[in-house]
């Protein structure tokens, strides 16, 4: 039976669900590296007259941020996972303690996706006796493989992702001329953006058009306002 199912798996259309969890880190983390060490070096290069400011501003963003969203993503999702736990225990409690009503919670679940009263009884005892404690935690508390957190996981994608966004900039504020050093960041941080933007729904299997326009728009907002200060204060840094 297992075979066949495997064998129907083969013609069955992609799911791309599996990759919420590290293809969100992962583009939080590539999204924001390009439009923070971007919106940096555009901010402080409106605001100085040579290239060395920009270049050390841009590369400790980059530094500080990538260390800052890999640690802030581990605490957050570890956060989850705490409370993943926490609910899985329990649960595990409930069951020892009251295990009819814990069934009948179950049952009332199945019920309310659908099934009748005698159909939703059947089936929550049958899944209890199978296990009693993974249907709870699947049908009541809502986790599963694709959603249960994984902290290190979304650490490491988010910290490399940022990594490797923020050194696109970086590049760039090494190699193009000053004098127009804000407009041409602007460029190919938008360039890089509209890459992201494609690649992630592409991964995602979701609309590339409106990826695209979304990352677009905030990350033009984002760089134009940051710019706008650096004008506004006019603090020559050089």
């Amino acid at each position: 039976m297992t075979k066949e199912i495997e064998a129907l798996d083969d013609y069955l259309e992609p799911h791309y669900i599996h990759r919420s969890n590290w293809l969100r880190a992962a583009v939080l983390g590539a999204n924001d590296g390009i439009l923070s060490t971007a919106s940096i070096a555009i901010g402080v290069a409106a605001a100085s007259d040579t290239r060395e400011p920009v270049i050390l501003a841009t590369l400790a963003g980059l530094v500080a941020g990538a260390l800052s969203m890999a640690a802030g993503e581990y605490v957050s999702v570890s956060s989850q996972t705490d409370i993943e736990k926490a609910d899985i225990e329990r649960e595990k409690q409930e069951l020892e303690e009251m295990p009819e009503i814990e069934l009948q919670r179950l049952a009332a679940i199945y019920e309310s996706r659908g099934l009748n009263k005698e159909t939703a009884l059947t089936v929550a005892k049958e899944l209890t006796e199978h296990d009693a404690l993974g249907a709870h935690v699947r049908d009541e508390l809502g986790i599963n493989d694709i959603s249960k957190a994984k902290p290190l996981q979304a650490a490491l994608a988010s910290g490399a992702a940022f990594t490797v966004g923020g050194i696109l900039p970086f590049l760039v504020t090494l190699f193009i001329p000053l004098n127009s050093m804000e407009y041409s960041l602007y460029g190919f941080a938008l360039c890089f953006l509209i890459i992201l933007g494609a690649l992630a729904a592409k991964a995602g299997g979701s609309s590339i058009g409106k990826a695209i326009i979304r990352i677009t728009f905030w990350g033009t907002v984002a760089m134009g306002l940051t710019a706008l200060v650096g004008y506004l204060f006019n603090v020559n840094v050089g």
